[in-house]
């Protein structure tokens, strides 16, 4: 662990990426993030070691959180600068009461496009793909859920929201930061480049053709979500097979990232993989 910096002044430039969180989550960070708490830095800390396209390039804690957290710190490069400060300070940079007192900024590497992804996907896998879904917080759980039920990637496409936006990190519990994703085209491009690797694509829909419990998944399986509403657009449930969550009559649909989990376990106690 490298010399912790002490911060006093709230308008010291060297934080300046803590400054005001809530205004920046809006305004974006061009190519940086902001990984909130203990568990989602320790994401960031080994996804930085393995290489999965992310790296941490400075903290600011909370005074009397660094000796709790020295394991973690130890683990991270002696480049990157901790910088700590005091409640008062540290509440004045960020613009509310942080609670957690842990932050890391995060930088976004090059990583490879989604066909060359695409194409390193294991002989056997399982693919979550995502299709104009803008809730910051649904993204998260649906990271969440892919992590718990071994989904081997996320694919996202340009209309999803980012999942590496501050809420969808901290919904995520860090998974963001562990399952591999990409996030560009449209979804069509996504399902096809699946489609022409031998992936059976399962469209969720609450007017898909199969229960959920019937689906027999092949050894690469893809399940695609669509947005609350209005779902999935035509040319993807008429292409592709559709399934269903079954419910109670009189009820529209059930929340994404409710579906995605049921969904998700289904198949993936299928494909034996929980």
């Amino acid at each position: 662990m490298g010399t912790l910096i002490p911060i006093d002044d709230a308008d010291d430039p060297r934080i300046a990426e803590f400054r005001d969180i809530r205004e920046r989550d809006l305004t974006g960070r061009q190519g940086r993030f902001i990984a909130e708490g203990t568990v989602v830095l320790r994401m960031l800390a080994a996804a930085h070691a393995a290489g999965r396209g992310v790296a941490a390039e400075k903290l600011l804690l909370l005074k009397n959180r660094v000796a709790g957290i020295s394991d973690l710190l130890e683990v991270l490069p002696p480049d990157v600068p901790v910088h700590v400060a005091e409640r008062d300070v540290l509440n004045a940079i960020v613009g509310f009461d942080l609670h957690r007192g842990v932050l890391a900024l995060g930088r976004r590497l090059e990583v490879s496009p989604v066909d060359a992804f695409v194409a390193t996907l294991p002989a056997e896998a399982l693919v979550v793909v995502g299709c104009n879904i803008s809730n910051h917080d649904n993204i998260g759980a649906i990271f969440r859920n892919a992590a718990a039920f071994g989904a081997d990637a996320v694919l996202l496409d340009e209309t999803c929201c980012d999942p590496l936006y501050r809420k969808s990190l901290r919904v995520s519990v860090g998974s963001v930061l562990s399952v591999p994703f990409r996030r560009e085209g449209s979804a069509l491009q996504l399902l096809t480049a699946l489609a022409e690797r031998n992936f059976s694509v399962w469209a969720l829909s609450p007017n898909g053709a199969t229960d959920i419990r019937a689906v027999q998944p092949s050894a690469r399986t893809a399940l695609v979500l669509g947005t609350e509403g209005e779902g999935l657009p035509a040319e993807i449930l008429g292409r592709f097979h559709s399934a269903r969550v079954p419910q109670m009559a009189g009820l529209d649909s059930l929340n994404v990232a409710t579906a995605t989990g049921i969904a998700l376990y289904q198949i993936a106690s299928a494909m034996k993989r929980v």
